[in-house]
């Protein structure tokens, strides 16, 4: 009761100044014929949490390509943090503060967890090009350390990552996500191919990320996504079809046909 209290209160403060870490105006992406995405309208405040639902096609993953930079938007502007980012390649985009997870795990088998860590905490520093060896008192060493704890892999920091359940896999992606202080992240599909325990342990660790830190959700598993979000906006051929809460969202007759088939509980 404590930390949803704490978080409320932190989430009031945030949001009262009114500040948006991502702002979408009329996004479209076409490629030749077909059209991705059609005028996406979408902002998101300090600290919010959204998830971004619909059917395979519906134009999730490309809006977050879209905001990333990966894929350039057709027409449309993409501010972060009230800066005018469209024109700026992904890495701009990562030093202001964004940061992303894939639906396919992009992880180096043979580093340790604690290595892999490191490297990330050392790649969004001013010294990342050092080639000087940490030090134990390192300050990214501990940042690593930090991170590990945070996704519930302490236990294994020094284990490869080739080693670790598909599941522990995830966990560290979203601790590479969280290296150099982000602001928003954006997680695609985290609970894809979890079991039921480990579906658990990510609602338990996205729970408790720091307030101050905004992230949009892609996940197909409804029951992850309702739970660790105040708000979501439903896709579908790429508009958006749906926003609200996740109570009316969960409700909404519309969406329970077309996504939830109608027998959702």
């Amino acid at each position: 009761m404590t930390k949803t209290m704490d978080r409320s209160n932190a989430l009031s403060l945030l949001q009262s100044s009114g500040q948006y870490v991502l702002e979408l105006e009329a996004i479209s992406r076409h490629f030749g014929a077909l059209v991705a995405l059609a005028d996406i309208n979408l902002s998101v405040k300090a600290g919010e949490r959204l998830a971004v639902l619909g059917s395979n096609g519906a134009g999730k993953t490309t809006l977050f390509n879209a905001i990333t930079g990966d894929f350039a938007p057709t027409a449309g502007r993409v501010r972060l943090f009230g800066e005018d980012v469209t024109e700026l390649p992904p890495y701009e985009r990562v030093r202001r503060g964004l940061r992303r997870t894939y639906q396919i795990s992009l992880l180096f088998d043979n580093l340790s967890v604690r290595d892999s860590l490191y490297l990330a905490c050392r790649g969004v520093s001013r010294g990342r090009f050092s080639l000087r060896r940490a030090k134990p008192d390192d300050a990214m060493m501990a940042a690593a350390e930090n991170l590990a704890a945070a996704v519930h892999l302490d236990n294994v920091r020094d284990d490869n990552v080739g080693t670790l359940s598909h599941g522990q896999q995830r966990q560290l992606e979203i601790a590479l996500a969280l290296a150099g202080a982000p602001r928003l992240i954006l997680f695609d599909e985290p609970a894809a191919g979890l079991s039921p325990g480990e579906r658990s342990e990510l609602i338990e660790i996205l729970q408790a990320l720091p307030p101050h830190i905004a992230y949009i959700i892609i996940e197909h598993d409804m029951d992850v996504a309702l739970r660790v979000v105040e708000r979501v906006t439903m896709m579908h051929n790429g508009r958006i079809f749906k926003e609200g809460t996740p109570e009316q969202i969960e409700n909404d007759p519309e969406v329970q046909e077309l996504y939830l088939g109608g027998g959702h509980e």
